[in-house]
Order: structure tokens, then sequence, then C-alpha cells
């Protein structure tokens, strides 16, 4: 049994409004991002993490999708650690496995959400990994750079991240006894001392994060609908 938390906390700072609830390919940034773990067969729970001025609005739209897997909405913490640990309260001890997603992925699909599932089992931790492509500098603190980066074996972090539910709780418990600050699950569950399975991913899944990113995020769902479209017609 699995349920996903989708992390959808965040203030959107650098986009200056609520960059989640911005539509593309006519559905909110979040929608999509649900919509892919309502598909997957392997979920059978999402708890969604939320500023509480945004839960009328995700109720609506839970009602307007029709979704059935929407456990709960819950309210979010002040850094993303807490709203995960927040999401973790309300998940169900028949949960083996848990999965956490950034709500700013729209471009998730169902498959990828299987692929990490199907991984996880083999150290009870697994995540979606972009490949680092590009020549990686460092820089001082003037953007000089100082050095280059050997980009072999590098990998980005992406979501969902999915893990043992009780590897998950002692690994936030171990890094909030310790005061220590994590931007994701995989780095919580690294204080543990235990692996993580990366599962490389070659299609796209990048973070709303300027707004140079909706209108590329836009394209890549409409490419995806013709192909659809066009495999459907052609009976593949």
């Amino acid at each position: 049994m699995l349920t996903a938390i989708i992390v959808a906390g965040g203030s959107s700072r650098r986009m200056g409004s609520d960059k989640l609830f911005i539509a593309i390919a006519g559905k909110p940034v979040i929608a999509h991002a649900i919509g892919a773990f309502e598909k997957a067969n392997s979920v059978s729970a999402i708890i969604v993490v939320a500023r509480e001025d945004r839960h009328r609005d995700l109720e609506k739209l839970v009602r307007d999708q029709n979704w059935k897997k929407i456990q709960s909405v819950v309210a979010g913490g002040e850094h993303r650690q807490d709203s995960v640990r927040a999401g973790l309260e309300h998940v169900s001890e028949d949960a083996r496995y848990v999965a956490v997603h950034d709500a700013a992925r729209p471009l998730v699909t169902a498959e990828q959400i299987e692929r990490v599932y199907q991984a996880c089992p083999e150290q009870g931790a697994a995540t979606l990994a972009d490949p680092i492509t590009d020549t990686l500098k460092r820089a001082d603190v003037d953007l000089v750079v100082s050095e280059s980066v050997d980009r072999h074996q590098l990998f980005a972090m992406q979501t969902p991240q999915i893990f043992a539910r009780e590897l998950l709780i002692e690994a936030y418990e171990t890094v909030t006894a310790k005061n220590i600050l994590v931007t994701d699950e995989v780095s919580a569950v690294e204080y543990l001392g235990r692996k993580v399975v990366l599962v490389p991913n070659e299609d796209f899944n990048f973070k709303i994060t300027y707004p140079r990113d909706f209108p590329l995020a836009e394209f890549v769902i409409q490419q995806r609908a013709i192909h659809l479209t066009v495999s459907c017609s052609n009976g593949t």
C-alpha cells in the first residue's frame, strides 16, 4: 500500500503569486501533479499538504476533478520538512510505503511513479533523479569560477521520492532531534546511513520555479497529448 504526500506549502516568492494555481494546458499546476498520482495504480491514497488559505481552493479542485484517492488536505509548516512531517502524521499505519512529491513538478507521470515504486523495496528508499549533463563549475563569492566539478555519477534529485513508511518517520525524527534542516527526503534518510536507489529519468520532470518554466511545461504537456492521440489512432 502506497500513500502519496503532495507538498504544496511554498510561498512562491520568486514568482510573485501562487504558482501552483496558475493554469498550464487548461489546469492548475497542482492539478497536473495530483492527477498523475490519481492515475498511478500503486497509489492508494493521497495527502495534500498546503497553506491553510488554499484549502478551500483545493477542496473545490478535488470535487471538480472527481479525484477519488484524496484522503485529506492538511496545513503545512514553516519549512518543507515541517510540511512533510505534517503529512506523515495523517498517513495510515496500513501504508507500507510513502511517496513524497513536489506539487510544483506538474510533468510527473504515472509511469515515473511506478518506476520509483518498483525500485523502492531493494533498499526501502528510491528517488527519481536526473543525470547531470552540463559542465559544472564552482564559483567564489564574486561569481568568478574557482574550479571545475566532475559531473561523472552526479545526479539532480527529483520527486517522487519513495520510502518505507517507518524509515521515513525515523529519518525525520532524527533530523528534527538534531535540529538539521534538509531540503528533501533523501537528505533526511542519508543521516541514518541508509542507501537510496536512484532511478534515472530521461523524461521532463522539472520544477516550476521561474515564469519562463510555464510555456515550456505547457509545450511538453501538449506534445504528450498529441503523441498519445497518434498512438491511440494507430492502435499502439
